[in-house]
């Protein structure tokens, strides 16, 4: 059977806007390599009677619990009080552990604050984890369920801890268990058509588990699988993941899932050695950004043009003035002057423009708010598409930018 895991991290700090729990994703990943499955994550503030509670029911039900931060020196890290409180356990003063922070001490030439020996406790029978990166020693705790694990808070003393000091210690007594992910990142299609083409597919499956993540314009399909070994998880990702891949085929523009759209453009514009300049309107340079997002964006991109106003797409961009008077500025015939002008003025391979109403305000009987007009100008042509994308000013711009390189990426491919 596989084990099962529950991570708390704890920090008054990190109930507020400002401070954000990124370490749970890092012991997350360390332990699904390992095979165990994180099967709940929960942040508690700097409340002892209230983390003695979440401990106490967490190792009852869990194999193996991590709790991460409220190691530090100062009266509300309470972290180990309250799991020694969880467990019925004394803390005890740790000699070996004392003389580490006395000699940490010395080498940065500071004194040590009274405070700071708190931190050379352990709970009564747990093994102190090295932190060569800060003063808090990890601890490592034999429960009779599995393990409960105390991690440093700051990123750079928790990572290395996990990888050099948890993950050697779990590895030996976890059973022959992995989990394997695939994902297809996937633009073109909506959340509900997706789920409709591919759930006659997935329902099928216990094993590997599918789920469908949505932002604007751009879904995952993330599928997961657990076996006793990479070769069986993998087989099963194939059963399930080959034949939502042949459903969905162009559509998906990545498996990698830190891929991006920008991404995936940038490396077909390398691999062509072509180049690109945007002409935008309505997206005031939101494309451009997108396309120059990563490093090394400049071996592809060209220029950025933004012409919001018609006098604008007339002066920098060549769009016949009466043009605009016959069509209006968010017209197709306006769209492929705009890209067939940057295209001409940039000297690139290929052009992208975008203009239309992104509301709130704007729009006519024909093209109401959320119309937009996209084009492409390259070496086969012009060619323009007609969207709309609602009424909502931030979705419309972004899915208008997400439709553009998704017609980059189509046309390069």
């Amino acid at each position: 059977m596989p084990k099962n895991a529950e991570i708390i991290a704890i920090g008054s700090e990190l109930l507020t806007a400002q401070r954000v729990d990124t370490n749970s994703l890092t012991v997350t990943e360390h332990l699904n390599l390992l095979g165990v499955e994180v099967v709940r994550k929960q942040v508690i503030g700097d409340d002892h009677e209230r983390l003695t509670e979440a401990i106490r029911c967490a190792v009852g039900r869990s194999d193996i619990v991590i709790l991460i931060g409220g190691l530090g020196p100062t009266e509300d890290d309470v972290t180990r009080e309250a799991a020694a409180a969880a467990l019925g356990r004394k803390l005890v003063l740790s000699l070996e552990q004392e003389s580490v922070l006395i000699s940490r001490f010395r080498q940065i030439n500071r004194p040590m604050a009274k405070n700071n020996i708190r931190q050379a406790y352990l709970i009564e029978e747990a093994e102190a984890m090295p932190n060569p990166f800060g003063t808090a020693p990890g601890q490592f705790l034999s429960t009779d369920r599995g393990a409960l694990v105390l991690l440093p808070g700051p990123p750079r003393e928790l990572k290395p801890m996990v990888e050099n000091e948890l993950v050697p210690r779990l590895r030996p007594v976890l059973p022959p268990y992995v989990i394997r992910v695939r994902t297809f990142r996937i633009t073109g299609i909506g959340e509900s058509d997706l789920d409709t083409l591919i759930a006659p597919v997935y329902t099928k499956f216990a094993n590997p588990v599918t789920t469908i993540l949505s932002s604007p314009g751009d879904l995952l399909v993330h599928l997961r699988a657990q076996a006793n070994s990479i070769a069986e998880a993998d087989a099963l990702l194939r059963e399930a993941g080959n034949p939502i891949a042949e459903l969905l085929g162009d559509r998906i523009y990545s498996e990698d899932p830190d891929e991006g759209l920008e991404m995936v453009v940038g490396r077909l514009l390398r691999k062509q050695r072509a180049t690109v300049a945007t002409a935008e309107s309505c997206t005031g340079g939101l494309l451009a950004g997108r396309l120059t997002d990563h490093g090394g964006s400049s071996d592809f991109f060209i220029a950025g043009y933004v012409t919001y106003t018609n006098k604008q797409k007339t002066e920098i961009l060549g769009v016949p003035r009466d043009l605009i008077e016959k069509h209006s500025a968010v017209s197709e015939p306006v769209a492929v002057a705009m890209a067939e002008g940057a295209r001409q003025r940039a000297n690139s391979t290929y052009a992208l423009s975008v203009t239309g109403y992104a509301g709130p305000d704007g729009g006519t009987d024909f093209n109401p708010v959320g119309t937009v007009y996209l084009a492409i100008a390259g070496p086969a042509g012009t060619r323009c598409v007609r969207t709309r994308f609602g009424v909502d000013r931030y979705r419309v711009r972004a899915l208008a930018t997400q439709s553009a390189l998704d017609l980059l990426r189509k046309t390069l491919a």
